[in-house]
């Protein structure tokens, strides 16, 4: 046996034992259903549990026919090896639900002793048959079978600290990963290439070149206080002459001078209520320490009878609700907050961030809200308006969209960022019954410049229509 063929073996099965977790990362809970069909053994235990799933076994042997020719095997000698490596993986989780241990616990080799060596029933012809070399593939596959099943259980399948605000998804979990708990370059650049190559090095390279970098700071530095009038023939009677102030796209670290303009501007405006619609981090990965730094600074000179909201834009870490809670902030993290005036009420519905992290979870929030109670809904980007207006939500305010910063004459913004169509990327909109607005936001993303759009502070009074 060549070493062509020990590598090829090896791959094989770490592809197959890879192929289960992978699908469950990407459909979550999709075509899901156990293997057992939730039946229980004689002992009145399940037979296998509820992670073993017939997407799996399918996934698993799909992945082993179709990589076992790539590495030099036949197709048939994989779908065969994925069939056994399967048959051991179910027989650890038959002995681990006798054992009393739940579905999804790790048992270091138990897990991945049967997966491995089953499949050398029908290997051994590329392999060979020594104990030598057959021992040492058990081996190694065992070991990288543990570092990827503690990857995903570890890592990605549980909360990463006390508090989490969110419920755990591996998904949303690996966004995480990559945008807040990695943290350092070059990791950090890996995962977030484009918007390396794209800002840092093109974007600014050519507005330097052109010598319109100092001339796109003070156009992003020239914040303007945005004043609008909105009219609701269901808004409760306590709360005609309501005001808000909606702050969105702050990015408070990617722009000096920013807060301290910001913080004189606030001085003579109070309001009832403080609306901040999230992305307080001028980039979506590394640290957060300097944005949150900034936010507290400002906190303190917004004038709000009822409080500051916020919620979480995709350049946000749910790290940030813990930091800020004793500041003033309350995040709304698919969560309602209610606002009494007598028995009247006005409820802002916080949704977490659909763009990137895709943590939105509308009828979550919607359940908290009592009936007939004025919602507002609350969050970062434009992109949940349609099922916003199925549930008849009458106000939708929102930004990320920075009105494209950078507009070209006759075309307007030239990037959204957004799967929204273009009628909802700036300004006051209309959709069915429900009026929504988006933000240009305060700060700026990516390159510290705006050109032919402004930053603003948006002012809102609700009236009775």
């Amino acid at each position: 046996m060549g070493m062509h063929h020990f590598l090829s073996v090896l791959f094989l099965l770490w592809l197959i034992n890879f192929a289960p977790p992978l699908l469950a990362f990407l459909f979550d809970k999709r075509w899901a259903a156990p293997v057992d069909g939730g039946r229980l053994f004689l002992d009145g235990k399940p037979l296998f549990g509820p992670n073993k799933t017939i997407r799996g076994v399918v996934g698993a042997v799909a992945t082993g026919m179709a990589a076992a020719p790539i590495l030099g095997l036949p197709w048939f000698a994989g779908a065969a090896a994925a069939v056994l490596s399967m048959a051991g993986d179910l027989l650890s989780s038959f002995i681990k639900r006798r054992l009393n241990l739940g579905s999804g616990s790790t048992v270091p080799l138990l897990d991945q002793l049967f997966e491995g060596a089953f499949p050398f029933m029908v290997l051994f012809p590329y392999v060979g048959t020594h104990p030598a070399v057959v021992g040492s593939l058990i081996l190694l596959f065992c070991v990288g079978a543990y570092v990827g099943s503690h990857f995903f259980k570890k890592i990605l399948s549980q909360q990463p600290f006390e508090g989490y605000p969110r419920p755990v998804n591996t998904r949303v979990r690996f966004r995480e990963l990559t945008s807040c708990q990695i943290r350092t370059a070059p990791w950090a650049h890996m995962f977030h290439f484009e918007d390396v190559v794209l800002y840092r090095v093109v974007m600014n390279t050519v507005f330097r070149w052109l010598r319109l970098i100092d001339a796109g700071k003070a156009n992003a530095l020239n914040v303007t206080k945005r004043r609008l009038s909105l009219a609701f023939p269901n808004l409760p009677p306590a709360f005609d002459g309501y005001t808000l102030l909606l702050m969105t796209d702050l990015h408070l670290d990617g722009l000096d001078g920013l807060v301290e303009r910001l913080q004189q501007w606030l001085a003579d405006e109070p309001v009832d209520l403080c609306l901040l619609g999230g992305d307080y981090r001028m980039e979506n990965y590394g640290p957060s320490d300097e944005a949150i730094r900034r936010l507290r600074l400002l906190v303190p000179h917004i004038k709000a009878q009822d409080g500051v909201l916020a919620v979480l834009g995709n350049h946000d870490c749910p790290e940030m609700v813990a930091a800020l809670k004793d500041d003033g902030i309350r995040f709304l993290v698919n969560e309602a907050h209610c606002v009494e005036r007598g028995s009247d009420r006005l409820c802002v519905v916080g949704v977490d961030d659909p763009h990137y992290f895709r943590a939105d979870d509308l009828p979550a929030a919607l359940a908290q809200v009592p009936p007939g109670a004025f919602v507002i809904l609350l969050v970062h980007s434009p992109e949940i308006a349609e099922e916003a207006a199925r549930y008849g939500i009458p106000l939708y305010l929102c930004g990320h969209t920075h009105a494209g910063q950078i507009q070209v004459p006759r075309i307007g913004p030239v990037f959204t960022h957004t799967r929204s169509p273009r009628s909802l990327v700036q300004g006051l909109w209309k959709h069915k019954d429900m009026i929504g607005y988006t933000s240009a936001g305060v700060g700026v993303s990516g390159s510290p410049v705006r050109f032919r759009t402004e930053g603003e502070m948006v002012f809102i009074t609700l009236t009775r229509a």
